[in-house]
């Protein structure tokens, strides 16, 4: 009997914050028809530079003992952009050395700026990979400048289908909280909306830097870092999920609350303007404090409203984005790849 491939995934796995990691983690929760998922850890805690270096050595290791392993053997590269790619890049390049197929995984709200500020080493190490997985239509059209349009595929993100619960007068927000994200153009909005009475924000992640929180921000709770079964707690009761960024690729949460039949306000960035149009979100502008307030507003004072854009949402997640409807396209990527690879 063949044996069934194996597609290693280089990134990070576990209960720790970050959508990248997410993506993993759904990946091994995954029943794949044809292949099996592995992970190989290359990093620790972000700042822990001393921890990322032996992930790194790790990691290259693992790569190295595949070249002797049985059976057919992928390997999957997720990076985002500044030390990711840097660590990820090496990673990938010595892994096209060894004669692995290989495939790079594109994360990172600030890709394209990294392309642009260090087009030489993004294009050594994209070159390096027999295929690449852009998340959004403006990364895909910047990875062409690099490889040959053939090898690069515009896949989105998926999660697993949700269980939405009887919901609640909740705003969540989720994420990092710091200026990136918008936090501090969230409180300013929520303050001039004027929430209607029974309604509460709730803005949970972490808080490195806790001058951006205003205390005094009208009914709302900021709850801290949350492991992400928590989190998801939060969205399966939500009315409204937030996410004001400033910069994104294509984030899980924003998945993540259409899966959970959370109406979704967020802010015309990365590929979120392509996930929510046709009415299936509310886009506004980024760092716009009247449209975001304009926005939340709105969808918390009209149910009829709010429960419109949760159908038309909950259709496209389904045709789109549902794990079942993405998944099986991702395998036949990866199992390709290794085909293409051996031909």
């Amino acid at each position: 009997m063949a044996r069934r491939a194996v597609v290693h995934h280089v990134g990070r796995s576990g209960d720790v914050p970050g959508g990248m990691t997410q993506v993993v983690n759904a990946y091994l929760a995954w029943p794949f028809e044809r292949c099996d998922v592995e992970v190989i850890e290359s990093r620790g805690d972000p700042g822990d530079h001393v921890a990322a270096a032996r992930g790194l050595v790790r990691a290259l290791r693992a790569v190295r003992r595949l070249t002797t392993a049985p059976g057919p053997r992928v390997l999957v590269v997720h990076l985002s952009e500044r030390g990711s790619f840097l660590r990820e890049g090496v990673v990938l390049r010595y892994a096209h050395r060894l004669g692995l197929p290989v495939v790079a995984h594109l994360h990172g709200a600030d890709f394209v700026a990294f392309a642009a500020a260090h087009p030489r080493l993004v294009g050594d190490v994209l070159g390096a990979a027999d295929h690449v997985i852009a998340l959004s239509h403006e990364t895909a059209q910047v990875v062409r400048r690099f490889v040959d349009a053939s090898r690069v595929s515009l896949v989105p993100n998926a999660v697993p289908p949700g269980t939405p619960v009887p919901k609640r007068r909740t705003v969540v927000f989720g994420g990092v909280v710091g200026h990136r994200k918008g936090v501090d153009v969230l409180q300013a909005a929520w303050r001039r909306a004027g929430p209607p009475a029974g309604w509460q924000l709730l803005v949970a992640g972490p808080v490195p830097d806790p001058s951006v929180v205003d205390p005094t921000t009208p009914q709302a709770r900021f709850v801290g870092a949350l492991d992400h079964a928590d989190l998801m707690a939060l969205l399966d009761a939500a009315a409204v999920a937030v996410l004001p960024s400033r910069d994104e690729a294509l984030p899980m949460f924003v998945l993540e609350a259409m899966a959970r039949d959370a109406c979704v306000v967020a802010t015309d960035v990365g590929g979120m303007a392509a996930v929510l149009d046709d009415g299936c979100g509310v886009v506004v502008p980024p760092a716009d404090v009247d449209a975001l307030a304009a926005a939340l507003r709105h969808v918390t004072t009209d149910d009829d409203v709010r429960e419109s854009i949760v159908a038309r949402a909950r259709r496209r997640f389904t045709a789109t984005y549902a794990a079942p409807a993405v998944y099986p396209r991702v395998e036949d990527l990866w199992l390709s790849t290794r085909e293409g690879a051996t031909a």
